[in-house]
């Protein structure tokens, strides 16, 4: 027993010199060892801030009746359907006005509301001027919505009073009203189908 228990120590010594000789491994850093952090001491632990992309929760919607499902589904279409206009529009004013703001000359000025003008005729000429009576009608409230401002008071703006006035006379006999604006509280269907689409306007 004796014999064996000097041997035990023997080579626990001979284990223990051995480890002291050998050069420990050098650590090797990961991709994501490196990775800075914010954080926050709470109770005396170090937690990090991890940021999660935004979730957005979405209940189902349940409908009174086949035509209530019928009439969302086809205001939706609507909508998708005359959203890239109404950006457009939004697009092409505030560009408009950048421009005026960086000359005083009057002249220029015209041209560029021309310029402006003659865009969106060509678009209506091509692809507006098919649209459907209840697609004029959102089209016209989202304009309002991309700008802040309704389709009259932008007309006034551009073209003044007598322009303006026509515009909503023409406007009128296809049963429209370019001074209807935008209210999310009173467009919740519309303001719903956007925020599920992922969009939010310019003015919002």
């Amino acid at each position: 027993m004796k014999f064996i228990g000097s041997l035990l120590l023997l080579c626990c010594l001979m284990g223990a010199a051995k480890a002291q000789t050998v050069t420990p491994a050098s650590v090797k850093l990961g991709k994501n060892d490196t990775i800075r952090t914010a954080m926050t001491n709470l109770d005396g632990e170090l937690v990090p801030w991890i940021v999660e992309p935004e979730v957005k929760i979405v209940d189902t919607r349940i409908f009174a009746s086949e035509a209530d499902r019928l009439n969302y589904r086809r205001l939706r279409y609507n909508v998708m359907k005359v959203l890239p206009y109404a950006r457009f529009a939004g697009q092409r004013y505030r560009q408009l006005q950048r421009d005026l703001a960086v000359t005083a000359d009057r002249k220029k000025q015209k041209e560029l509301v021309s310029t402006c003008e003659g865009e969106i005729k060509n678009l209506f000429n091509k692809e507006i001027k098919n649209l459907t009576i209840s697609q004029g009608e959102v089209l016209i409230k989202l304009i309002d919505r991309e700008t802040g401002q309704t389709s009259f008071a932008m007309v006034k703006e551009l073209k003044g009073g007598f322009k303006a006035f026509m515009f909503q006379s023409v406007a009128s006999i296809f049963g429209h009203n370019l001074k209807e604006t935008y209210d999310p509280e009173e467009q919740k269907d519309i303001e719903a189908i956007l925020n599920q689409a992922g969009y939010n306007s310019y003015s919002n």
